[in-house]
């Protein structure tokens, strides 16, 4: 199949997919997801995507009773389902089927989506172009849920800007982009916000983490502010979709190109690690 689609035990193309109206997902949002890429039909850090994604499910307190070994056999199931062989991987668990009611019962079962669907993953080396937003989200940021309202709204107004991402702040201190972490480097140091309610546990961001620690690259996890980053030698965008990619202007602002040396040594190793990971 071009698109793999499953709800709930029924498994068609994408677009032929129907999702019941009661299912808490279409009317409250309530549900988490995550999502990973596949080379050769080898997802790229499969059992940490399956971990957050667990992770998600305890914080909203969905019932996903599904072992993590059927649910990471499942996706490969579907996976081996695809026409081709580079693919993403999105998977959600709504809360389930139920009236249309805030209060929720503990012996709802829930709904499980996926959609396989062929992918390319951008060019990394190629440069951004940012603006910065208000982040305006929740206080839960760290849950992969499908409420996305204000960043969706974020990364509309960065596409209509003419440019690939948005860079949020509360206040004057930078937390992470639209669908994105972001890091500086800054006098040879790697430079990341600390881990908090505001930013998502990001997979690339683990990576870069443990990167840094085999090839002794220095890191730091401290606030930054807007002035810090538009000061930056090199600022980094970080995803799953993206890889490591790099800013070239924020706000119609010229920024980075100082330290080209270490972005390009971390570029290098992240994608050694991918290739390692999902090699035919």
């Amino acid at each position: 199949m071009k698109t793999v689609g499953y709800y709930n035990g029924v498994i068609d193309e994408v677009e032929n997919l129907k999702i019941p109206v009661l299912d808490r997902s279409v009317y409250f949002g309530d549900g988490v997801y995550d999502v990973a890429i596949c080379e050769n039909r080898k997802p790229f850090q499969f059992d940490r995507h399956i971990d957050r994604f667990y992770r998600s499910c305890r914080k909203l307190d969905i019932d996903f009773n599904m072992s993590k070994t059927d649910l990471k056999d499942l996706l490969n199931d579907l996976i081996s389902k695809a026409d081709d062989d580079d693919l993403m991987v999105y998977w959600q668990a709504s809360r389930g089927i139920a009236p249309r009611k805030h209060e929720y019962y503990d012996n709802i079962e829930p709904a499980l989506l996926v959609m396989i669907t062929p992918f390319k993953t951008p060019d990394y080396r190629k440069k951004m172009r940012l603006i910065t937003v208000p982040d305006t989200r929740f206080l839960h940021c760290d849950i992969k849920t499908i409420n996305l309202i204000p960043n969706i709204l974020a990364a509309k107004k960065a596409m209509d800007s003419g440019c690939q991402e948005a860079v949020l702040h509360r206040g004057s201190y930078v937390t992470e982009c639209a669908h994105s972490s972001l890091f500086i480097i800054k006098d040879d140091e790697l430079l990341m916000p600390p881990q908090s309610e505001f930013i998502l546990p990001g997979i690339t961001r683990k990576v870069v983490e443990k990167l840094c620690a085999e090839n002794e690259i220095p890191l730091r996890y401290g606030r930054f502010n807007v002035d810090d980053m538009m000061a930056a030698d090199e600022i980094i965008i970080a995803s799953t979709t993206k890889h490591l990619a790099s800013a070239s202007e924020i706000d119609n602002i010229p920024v980075g190109g100082k330290n080209p040396e270490l972005l390009e040594l971390l570029q290098t190793l992240f994608m050694a690690e991918f290739a390692k990971e999902t090699e035919a």
